[in-house]
């Protein structure tokens, strides 16, 4: 793979994905309907879908791209896949909280490597660069030429002291439970993938999902919060989180900076 290469092709296709998003975002209104999992879809969760999805295989005919919105995808395997998330954060998009995302991710041999994130409501672009490591774009974005960009990097946690960040629609007790193992000095709620964001930026130490997730709603984040020094690991074993597993479903998950001294459940 020629990661310069994808690098600017991921970007491209996120904000062009975005601009998608919002176009529909910006309407007076649109229509919500529930797909088979009675999670909901919208006409933007499409549209943007299939920016992201003609671009990547215009670009790279080879790779198989597994995409949330295209049920056909899901059943497909492969050593090296893009993963979609067209729109990560539905809910929050129903009800105009801007905490949704675009998700484009790029894995190897069950490692996401390569991935990116963007907010386009929040304005916020974070992407791993050619050499792995991590940044956030600063807006306005251009679409052919990056402006400046942050390095990211993980914090220095002091375990006596966290900063925990946890999911705004799907917090429950058992959530609640495990983060009470810790020490916490403060928490926050996000929506979407910018929980991994948060931590790669050195805003939060530690993000616990407890609850189902996909690999769709994962990867890009998972590649960002690498890129910055920070890891995934499976909630139950510690070992890292893995992709392309059968159906694309993750097992409960914390995604954290290594200083953190995880807790057992």
């Amino acid at each position: 793979m020629d990661f310069q290469r994808l690098t600017s092709v991921l970007r491209q296709l996120a904000l062009k994905g975005g601009d998608a998003i919002m176009d529909i975002y910006s309407s007076d209104a649109f229509d919500v309907r529930t797909k088979a999992d009675e999670s909901p879809v919208t006409a933007a969760d499409e549209a943007a879908d299939a920016v992201i999805s003609k671009g990547l295989a215009e670009a790279f005919p080879d790779v198989l791209c597994v995409t949330e919105e295209q049920a056909a995808t899901h059943s497909a395997q492969a050593d090296t896949f893009f993963i979609v998330d067209p729109l990560d954060g539905t809910k929050e998009f129903v009800h105009r909280r801007g905490e949704f995302t675009v998700n484009i991710a790029y894995v190897e041999n069950g490692v996401s490597i390569r991935g990116v994130v963007y907010a386009p409501a929040k304005n916020r672009l974070f992407y791993t660069q050619a050499d792995g490591s991590s940044v956030e774009e600063v807006a306005p974005f251009g679409l052919d030429e990056p402006g400046k960009v942050t390095p990211l990097k993980v914090s220095s946690p002091d375990n006596n002291d966290l900063m925990v960040v946890a999911s705004k629609s799907h917090r429950d007790q058992a959530t609640d439970d495990y983060i009470g193992k810790y020490k916490v000095r403060d928490m926050t709620s996000a929506g979407s993938s910018l929980k991994f964001c948060l931590v790669a930026c050195g805003e939060a130490d530690l993000y616990p999902r407890l609850g189902r997730t996909m690999e769709w709603d994962t990867a890009a984040g998972d590649a960002v919060l690498r890129g910055a020094g920070g890891a995934v690991v499976r909630f139950d074993d510690h070992t890292p989180l893995d992709y392309g597993k059968p159906e694309y479903e993750n097992p409960f998950f914390i995604a954290y900076a290594p200083g953190v001294v995880l807790k057992t459940h």
